[in-house]
């Protein structure tokens, strides 16, 4: 990947959602933890907002999650594609 020029924005993928709706956990109550409102969790969920590093600490933090497994420059694929790979013929 080559540098990034100053003022370009790449985009960032989350998978806050997914995380959330796993933890059985409202839009409030994660911007409570997180000390923002719940509009901003909705907006970093669709995509419309991009977190600080600080906030995205935070949210990793809540989830107990490493940076990477939250956010990636990359979409995410489904866990169960991860989770649970094809096997191979023998």
């Amino acid at each position: 990947m080559s540098p990034v020029r100053r003022g370009e924005t790449l985009p960032i993928y989350n998978r806050i959602r997914v995380l959330r709706a796993e933890r059985g956990m409202s839009r409030a109550q994660l911007a409570e933890l997180i000390d923002v409102n719940p509009q901003t969790v909705g907006a970093l969920e669709r995509g419309n907002h991009y977190p600080s590093l600080d906030l995205a600490f935070r949210i990793c933090d809540v989830f107990s999650l490493p940076v990477e497994a939250v956010f990636s420059r990359t979409e995410f694929t489904p866990l169960s594609t991860e989770l649970y790979k094809p096997r191979k013929e023998a």
